[in-house]
C-alpha cells in the first residue's frame, strides 16, 4: 500500500514547487494581498514562499493579481509584514512554523462555532 501524498503548490514568485506546508496562502480581501495561514479565508488563493526573495519577484512581475485574478493592483504591505515576522522568528527559532509567525483569523461563519460544539 502506497503512502499518502504531500501536496504540493507553485510559488508564485519563483514559479518552484514545494508542499503546501511550506508556502503560504494568499488571497484578495478589499484589495490587498492577505496572509491566509489557516488556508480557510473564502475566495481564489495564491502560494508564495515565506522568502522576501520570492515576496519580491513576485510584485515585480504583478503575479499576485495575475494568479488571484484582480482587478489592477494589490497592496502587498500586509504580507511583507507577514513575511518580514516569520523571518525574525525563525532567526530566534529555527522550528517555528508559518502558522505561528501571523495572527489567526476570525471564524468566518457563526455555523461552524455551532457545528463544532457538537
Amino acid at each position: 500500500m502506497a503512502g499518502r501524498t504531500i501536496p504540493q503548490r507553485t510559488c508564485v514568485g519563483c514559479r518552484r514547487r514545494a508542499p503546501k506546508s511550506e508556502l503560504i496562502r494568499v488571497v484578495e480581501a478589499e484589495g490587498a494581498c492577505v496572509p491566509d495561514v489557516r488556508g480557510r479565508l473564502p475566495g481564489r488563493g495564491a502560494y508564495v514562499h515565506p522568502d522576501q526573495e520570492c515576496l519580491d519577484v513576485a510584485e515585480r512581475r504583478r503575479a499576485f493579481s495575475r494568479a488571484l485574478r484582480a482587478q489592477g493592483p494589490l497592496d502587498c504591505s500586509e504580507l511583507r509584514a507577514a513575511v518580514g515576522a516569520l523571518a525574525r522568528s525563525q532567526r530566534a527559532e529555527p522550528a517555528t512554523a508559518v502558522r505561528s509567525a501571523t495572527q489567526e483569523e476570525p471564524r468566518q461563519e457563526a455555523g461552524r462555532e455551532a457545528m463544532s460544539a457538537r
